[in-house]
């Protein structure tokens, strides 16, 4: 005869070693909160299918986060809101996973109503878990998105006033208008019964995703004692007798029955299809690198300046001249809203090995082509690095004394050859000129694809050719 067992679920941990709680065996959660409920459901039914062991949870900022004491899958912390993205990327990459987005009211239906609404859209085969308690229930109990109508939070002490802070946001309804979403329902943690009805409805959308059919996400009315300041019996009383009013209770979609599984289908394309899908250059030659000096080798380059100077593709130059060498390189922009005028930089990784990251905090190589630029960067420069700065717009030098400096009249050179927008190919020559890294054959073959304009290369490596004879001419000897 079989003995029933009353047991903790297996996906949760035995103990919760990440608790910070003096008692590892129990949960955190403020008394009467209905995290607790939903992380059982959610723990019983992947014990149930048997798929904890290629579950990940995504959880971002607020009370969820908190699910990763306590479940024994995958966990990932997403930035705020941004679980949907997040679960997007790790569901695509491993389709064989299940993916759970589990997010609250302050996350989810505000600063994350993009990622929600575009992965829901996009029918991503995903599970979402919304725990609506119509506050900011972890950062001070502020007003959210789903705060009722003249409810009280530290930001609204006189009551949402509609006119003023707009009308409850309805997430249910909402994600249901969309096409590609097959199941999206409403629960409440009211009692037994609405419990009863929330357990079924967070095991429907777990099996659905298993079942591959796609988009699932559940809205579950939860209490928030603390943040709403009553008592946990009175919490249940007020969602049943102002929240389910507002945010009724139901199955807003179910579609299910009426969708074929996703057929999971990797697509691996080979180099021909890669060569014709970017239309890449076959073309382009390739250089042996150049014998560099140890102080120039793996520059950490960072260029800056105004835009109209040619900035970005500076560096996107110098990067493709570094693949044309056949190094690892990275290019990453970072520019202000301004088409003209405004501020201007790129980081370039020019590396023997493979990059870790592109961003550059202590370049090893300050290119600067105004003042500005020169003064915001000069101190960040490595000791023995180097600093390039356009002369002509410049009219102080560096501060620095434990730097090399090249000072070039890049705009002045430029106007001389007959365009002022050719400074940026003259600071390139001058770069490699000067330190040896690049042959001039290599910029005169990047000039290739870096001029859109077939007509301005000609003048463009008039310019690599000047820079790179002003560099050599000025080269530091050591």
């Amino acid at each position: 005869m079989a003995n029933k067992v009353l047991r903790k679920p297996k996906s949760f941990y035995d103990i919760y070693e990440r608790n910070p709680s003096s008692d590892k065996k129990m949960p955190h959660y403020c008394p009467g909160c209905g995290h607790g409920n939903v992380h059982k459901f959610i723990a019983e039914a992947l014990d149930d299918f048997n798929v904890a062991d290629r579950t990940v949870f995504i959880s971002p900022v607020g009370c969820s986060v908190f699910a990763y004491y306590y479940f024994d899958t995958g966990n990932i912390q997403a930035a705020h809101g941004r679980a949907p993205a997040v679960a997007t990327g790790i569901k695509r990459a491993h389709p064989e996973s299940i993916v759970i987005s589990y997010q609250g009211d302050g996350d989810l239906a505000a600063i994350g109503t993009a990622e929600i609404l575009h992965a829901a859209n996009r029918g991503e085969n995903l599970t979402v878990f919304f725990i609506n308690n119509a506050i900011y229930g972890m950062t001070g109990g502020q007003m959210a998105p789903t705060t009722l109508i003249n409810q009280r939070t530290t930001t609204t002490p006189r009551g949402r006033n509609p006119h003023n802070e707009g009308y409850p946001v309805k997430i249910a309804e909402l994600i249901s208008q969309l096409e590609a979403p097959v199941y999206v329902e409403r629960v409440a943690l009211i009692d037994n019964k609405h419990r009863a009805k929330a357990r079924l409805a967070v095991r429907k959308a777990i099996k659905n995703q298993i079942d591959n059919l796609g988009f699932s996400l559940v809205e579950i009315l939860s209490a928030c004692p603390s943040g709403w300041k009553m008592d946990p019996v009175d919490s249940l009383k007020w969602i049943e007798e102002a929240m389910v009013r507002i945010f009724p209770l139901g199955v807003y979609k179910d579609i299910t029955k009426e969708v074929e599984p996703y057929q999971i289908k990797k697509f691996k394309p080979s180099a021909e299809e890669i060569v014709e899908l970017l239309q890449l250059n076959t073309e382009t030659k390739s250089f042996e690198r150049q014998p560099v000096p140890e102080r120039y080798r793996n520059p950490e380059i960072k260029v800056a300046g105004f835009g109209g100077q040619g900035i970005l593709l500076l560096g996107a130059a110098m990067a493709q001249s570094g693949m044309l060498q056949d190094y690892y390189v990275s290019w990453l922009p970072s520019y202000g809203p301004e088409m003209r005028g405004g501020t201007a930089n790129c980081h370039v990784n020019i590396r023997e090995i493979e990059i870790g990251s592109p961003v550059v905090s202590d370049p090893s190589v300050l290119i600067a082509m105004n003042r500005p630029s020169l003064e915001k960067f000069e101190h960040d420069v490595q000791e023995g690095g180097l600093i390039i700065y356009d002369s002509s717009l410049v009219e102080v030098q560096p501060t620095r004394t434990d730097v090399e400096v090249l000072a070039i009249p890049a705009t002045k050179m430029a106007d001389e050859l007959g365009n002022t927008r050719i400074a940026n190919m003259i600071v390139l020559g001058a770069f490699a000129g000067y330190t040896g890294f690049f042959a001039i054959e290599t910029l005169f073959e990047t000039l290739k694809t870096a001029i859109k304009r077939k007509k301005l290369i000609d003048i463009n490596r008039k310019a690599v050719e000047a820079g790179y004879k002003f560099g050599m001419e000025h080269r530091v000897r050591k």
